[in-house]
């Protein structure tokens, strides 16, 4: 086992003392720290409180069985993130849809052969381990990304941007806070994992004040998709316009109003300023863009927000 996997923690939840205790020492004799636990009250409450890497969860299990475990957990900010590979007897095509619905990433069948379920772990466990890695440079830059489950659409974790964005454009009066994945967005990335070239077009939601655009950014894996979202709205584009150009707040704002036509006294009654303060600013964004007129501006400035934003979408309405 590498560097990087060893000391790993699963949690293996199964309600046969016999399987609890095969998968114990065989673990645990490849390198890894073993939690266990015989209900799924009790898989929650470790889990929460632990955050193993990776659970092994018994598909069948009396009270509480493995596919309500792994939907509460999927439920939850803090522990939604965490792979979960379904242990069962059952290989009837209904039960394993049921796994992968409730948001396992993978299922082994009893009789357990420890080698497979162990070669099962290191590969999810890589692969989680490279997606949060992928997570933690995605929150330091401040992007705004999201990584689902390609077989079901639901999110299993999102930079802090993303959050917001979605609640948002996505939210509804009586829900302010989104707890799961809205049903557009999963409806979306289902029909994308079932398109046989996997070339659908962004995902657009549409509010009065701007849209949020989902583009894919990353299918190659078949355990999770990382898609990243955009804002473009007024208050995105004069920032962006700022960024782009190293423009100062007003100057992006002016040029933001010259790309929509406007002339120097609408501009000026719009921010609250002259209309010979406006056309001061212009000269500065002249001077920045190296163009000599209002139409080259907007022009360069509209072809440069286009090449960083893409073309092709449809839109969804909220």
């Amino acid at each position: 086992m590498s560097e990087s996997l060893i000391n790993a923690v699963v949690l293996v939840v199964d309600d046969t003392p016999d399987t609890l205790a095969l998968l114990h020492d065989a673990l645990v004799e490849s390198g890894y720290t073993v939690l266990v636990a015989d209900n799924g009250l009790s898989a929650l409450k470790i889990s929460l409180e632990a955050s193993p890497d990776i659970v092994l969860l018994d598909a069948l299990m009396p009270g509480m069985d493995g596919f309500e475990v792994c939907r509460i957990l999927k439920q939850d900010l803090n522990t939604r993130h965490i792979p979960v590979i379904f242990m069962t007897g059952l290989t009837e095509s209904e039960h394993v849809v049921a796994g992968f619905s409730a948001g396992g990433i993978d299922y082994v069948t009893k009789p357990l052969s420890p080698v497979e379920v162990i070669a099962r772990i290191n590969t999810h466990l890589k692969n989680s381990r490279l997606i949060n890695q992928t997570q933690g440079a995605l929150d330091a830059f401040g992007q705004a990304a999201i990584a689902v489950l390609p077989k079901t659409g639901k999110i299993v974790w999102q930079t802090p941007l993303a959050r917001q964005l979605i609640e948002k454009y996505m939210s509804h009066e009586d829900d302010l806070l989104i707890q799961d994945t809205p049903d557009a967005l999963q409806e979306w990335v289902m029909q994308l994992h079932q398109g046989g070239e996997r070339r659908l077009r962004p995902y657009i939601v549409h509010k009065p004040t701007g849209r949020l655009i989902f583009n894919a950014a990353d299918l190659q894996s078949e355990e999770q998709w990382l898609i990243l979202l955009r804002e473009e709205s007024e208050t995105a584009q004069i920032e962006a316009l700022r960024a782009i150009f190293n423009l100062t707040n007003r100057e992006s704002e002016v040029l933001h109003w010259v790309i929509l036509g406007k002339t120097d006294k609408s501009i000026g009654e719009i921010l609250g300023t002259s209309p010979r303060t406006v056309n001061k600013h212009m000269e500065h964004v002249f001077t920045k863009l190296g163009v000599e007129t209002r139409t080259a501006a907007a022009s360069l400035a509209v072809n440069k927000l286009r090449s960083i934003s893409g073309s092709n979408s449809f839109g969804v309405n909220e």
